[in-house]
């Protein structure tokens, strides 16, 4: 190895794709093929001047001095590779990547994280591609050899998850040069989040779950806190992007806690909504039965008597497989479970050459994050024992070896061993019933924790209130009022982040966004709950989102709308959470906070949630008591039931928050509910003649008290009673008068809804550019703030206009679009617009093989891409 060189080099790695079914199809022939490549490439490597590194198989490792020269060998090779005659006729494809860092050598060979992303450029390319990394095109690019030229291929994330790579591709003269897009997380269906830091080592591992997951429908990953399940998961899912056509997608469970909620994080995870008053199960078991997919939940252990969901999902989707993260097996039938092992460790006793040091997993990861915090750290003889020993001692938990590396920004590696070793010892009387390595990680967060002055550990253990993320002016509320800590919160946070004790999230909201590790948050919890404050940090928690939640429930209905959905959204978990504590402590606020929050599990698809909440609540002893708290949550119960088309019980609800309204003497409250209750009437079947009368008796009382808002509602939805009943004239009328009405509230929801009224008229009515403009403006509205439910429609309405126009097939691709749409969200809203308006059932459309093809094509569609067919202008149809 010697003879290698070091300094800045670049890689060459090299495959030949399909290898497996060449060694199938040739037989013993095939040890010919490989030999003659392997030639190849040889004397490519040594005509360039580069160096075999290591040959394993089919694939190919070599190193040169400049990147011109890597450039110049994949050029000859390919071509040399191209030209000659293989056994039987075969053809031979080789992919190659090159990429150009540091070459830093090892006991065994290169080591570092360049080399492992050379080797991640190479797959992620084709038979007969050559890729190359930014910085090797940077060098290389003035001195291309002669016929060849680059395609810049753009970003793509390759496997490892971290940051993305701009890559490049060789346009190599009379060689074939249009590959598909490169096999990164970009050429498959996937969620799978971006990491901030390389993934380290787990090869092993890694090959091990490939085949577990390949013979296993159901693998769970066990271990304790702080073992890197969620990181080998991902990293896991992201190796087998290419072998499930549908997709690879993480669920994190870590913000729920409740069996019950399994399916329907699932759902929204995967875009999804829930279906009205179906079980979100059923939703999803449907939505997997065709697809092959594979489904990593994440931090099962909190929610384990799920383990059943799982299977029945498994039992309903044959081509669906789930990867599970948790502390405990599920102990289910057809269960897989593989405990991971601590990272590999040198024997710190017995030092293996200094150079071979960072070959152990758990010392590249300790050197890995020290050089993150400390760009200058490097392990010498001085400091490598240390080193080994503090992996050692933390027996190989990659969580506590990133946070005991994080303390290298200020502490050599000795001070770190010193100040570990005094906390560990103490660790000795601690609870015998957890784990050796639970109590070893316990340690390590403690030590993080000692290593906080006080102000900084009285913030750390009040964020732990928070669930899937806080904000900072949540922080300042909550945590740190009138800066009764003594300190400024941002600076404490920022202290944190350095500390690892808390991560720096993402996030497009005007203020940064905070997030701890769950197992960092439950040892926070553990320690404020042994503190007075607890109850007192957990009523700001609980009264802040109450807050947010009134805030936001006024807006919409305004024309930030859109905003403040996003902005709940981003905090659902919080207000569960907040929700939860209030449930049994307070049912009166628990009541008032579901029922600010109905409007938007409406929206964004959260129904049965909803509806599942505020039963519960308006059942529970007490939620009575305030009379005008009662009616709230009754109106709010009724809104939920009524978008999942249980138009009765919606009537029930309405019918006795009216009562308690009348009781009170709130005339513009009571003019509300007979609103909301002539809803349920002016469903086609039901009694229009009660819905007209009810409307009418609201309008008086709102008129009598100036209500502009409750006048515009009235007059839509006497509107739409005249739709129904055929009455076109008086639809105009009354929804002339409503449209500007709404425009000048700037509500968008109540205009978006008058304008899908008026579409769908026009349509009826033959006049289709005004039918267009009604509708693409409702569309603008809904998409802006996803309402789905109202998106389902105006897809819809699109359908409708197209047959009217002529333009049967693509009409036929909206309707199956709003359709699927439809059983996604669950409001049922499609037929009774049908019914009045005399659209027929698209599926009467499907009558020849070209029509059944789109519908095929059009329930295919995503959201955004239905949206998008919609508004591109129609085409002529052969």
């Amino acid at each position: 190895m010697s003879d290698l060189p070091t300094g800045t080099v670049t890689f060459l790695f090299t495959d030949i794709e399909g290898s497996t079914r060449l060694l199938e199809r040739l037989g013993e022939r095939y040890a010919v093929l490989l030999t003659e490549h392997q030639r190849l490439l040889r004397e490519a490597i040594g005509e360039a001047g580069g160096k075999e590194v290591d040959t394993e198989g089919d694939a190919l490792f070599a190193v040169f001095e400049t990147a011109p020269q890597a450039v110049a060998c994949a050029v000859e090779a390919q071509r040399a590779l191209a030209a000659h005659s293989w056994p039987d006729g075969e053809q031979v494809r080789v992919r190659m990547g090159l990429h150009t860092g540091e070459g830093r050598l090892g006991a065994g060979g290169y080591v570092g994280l360049d080399v492992h992303r050379a080797a991640r450029i190479s797959a992620a390319g084709h038979g007969g591609q050559v890729l190359l990394s930014g910085s090797t095109t940077s060098l290389a690019e003035g001195v291309l050899p002669r016929g060849v030229t680059l395609r810049d291929l753009g970003d793509h994330r390759l496997k490892d998850l971290s940051r993305p790579e701009h890559l490049f591709q060789l346009l190599i003269s009379e060689l074939r040069s249009d590959f598909p897009q490169p096999r990164t997380l970009e050429a498959h269906p996937n969620n799978l989040p971006v990491q901030l830091t390389s993934f380290v080592g787990r090869e092993r591992e890694i090959d091990g779950l490939n085949d577990a997951v390949e013979a296993s429908r159901l693998v769970t990953l066990t271990g304790p806190g702080g073992t890197g399940k969620t990181r080998l998961g991902l990293q896991v899912g992201a190796e087998l992007l290419e072998r499930f056509e549908h997709g690879v997608f993480f669920v994190s469970l870590a913000p729920i806690s409740d069996p019950s909620l399994l399916a329907s994080t699932i759902v929204h995870t995967l875009g999804l909504a829930e279906e009205g008053s179906r079980p979100a199960l059923e939703t999803l078991q449907e939505h997997l039965r065709s697809r092959e997919m594979l489904l990593i939940l994440d931090n099962f252990e909190q929610i384990v008597e799920a383990g059943s969901v799982a299977v029945e999902m498994l039992r309903a989707a044959p081509r669906l497989k789930i990867l599970v993260t948790s502390r405990a097996g599920l102990h289910v039938s057809g269960e897989n479970e593989h405990p991971v092992p601590p990272m590999e460790l040198p024997d710190h006793r017995r030092l293996p050459p200094l150079d071979a040091l960072s070959q152990f997993e758990s010392v590249a990861l300790f050197i890995q994050r020290a050089t993150s915090v400390s760009p200058s750290f490097a392990v010498t003889n001085e400091n490598a024992r240390a080193v080994a020993e503090i992996c050692a001692r933390l027996d190989g938990l990659p969580l506590a070896i990133e946070l005991a590396a994080a303390r290298a920004r200020v502490l050599a590696p000795q001070a770190i061993l010193a100040r570990l070793e005094s906390r560990l010892a103490l660790l000795t009387g601690g609870a015998r019933d957890l784990p050796a390595r639970q109590q070893t990680l316990r340690g390590t967060i403690d030590w993080s924790y000692d290593l906080l002055d006080r102000a900084e550990r009285s913030l750390f253990c009040r964020l732990s209130v928070f669930v899937g993320g806080l904000s900072l002016h949540s922080a300042e509320t909550v945590c740190n009022p009138e800066g009764e800590l003594g300190m400024d919160t941002l600076d404490a946070l920022t202290s944190l982040v350095d500390k690892s004790l808390i991560r720096q999230i993402p996030s497009d909201a005007d203020q940064p966004r905070f997030r701890m590790l769950q197992v960092i948050r439950e040892y926070g919890l553990e320690r404020l709950g042994a503190a007075e404050e607890a109850e007192e940090i957990r009523e700001r928690h609980a009264r802040y989102f109450l807050e947010l939640a009134d805030r936001a429930e006024p807006h919409y209905m305004q024309s930030d709308q859109a905003s403040w959905l996003d902005t709940i959204e981003l905090d659902h978990d919080n207000l569960r959470s907040a929700l939860e504590w209030l449930r049994d402590r307070d049912p009166r606020r628990a009541l008032l906070l579901a029922a600010a929050l109905w409007r938007f599990w409406q929206i964004r698809g959260y129904l049965n949630e909803g509806r599942r909440n505020l039963t519960e609540l308006l059942a529970l002893p007490g939620a009575s008591e305030d009379p005008v708290v009662h009616a709230k949550g009754l109106e709010a119960a009724g809104g939920v039931v009524y978008w999942q088309g249980d138009f009765e019980a919606a009537r029930t609800f309405y019918e006795e928050a009216l009562s308690i309204h009348r009781q009170q003497g709130d005339r513009v409250a009571a003019a509300m509910q007979l609103y909301n209750i002539s809803f349920t009437y002016s469903v086609p079947g039901t009694d229009m003649d009660r819905a007209r009368e009810l409307t009418e008796e609201a309008l008086t009382i709102f008129r009598e008290a100036r209500d502009r808002s409750g006048e515009a509602k009235c007059l839509w939805s006497l509107g739409w009673t005249a739709f129904t009943g055929g009455d076109d004239e008086a639809v105009r009328s009354y929804l002339g008068q409503a449209e500007p009405a709404f425009r000048e509230l700037r509500d968008p929801f109540s205009l978006a809804w008058t304008l899908h009224t008026l579409g769908i008229l026009t349509i009826r009515s033959g006049e289709y550019p005004a039918a267009r403009r009604y509708v693409k403006e409702a569309l603008s509205i809904f998409l802006d703030a996803r309402d789905l439910s109202g998106l389902v429609l105006v897809l819809d309405d699109f359908s409708w206009l197209s047959d009217r126009e002529g333009y049967r097939n693509r009409a036929i691709r909206l309707a199956a679009a709003a359709q699927r749409l439809e059983r996604e969200t669950g409001t049922t809203m499609l037929g009774a617009a049908w019914a009045p308006s005399g659209r027929p059932d698209p599926k009467g459309w499907l009558t020849d093989d070209a029509a059944r093809a789109a519908w095929q094509e059009g329930d295919a569609m995503s959201l955004d891409e239905a949206v998008a067919y919609a508004l591109k202008e129609p085409e002529a149809e052969g």
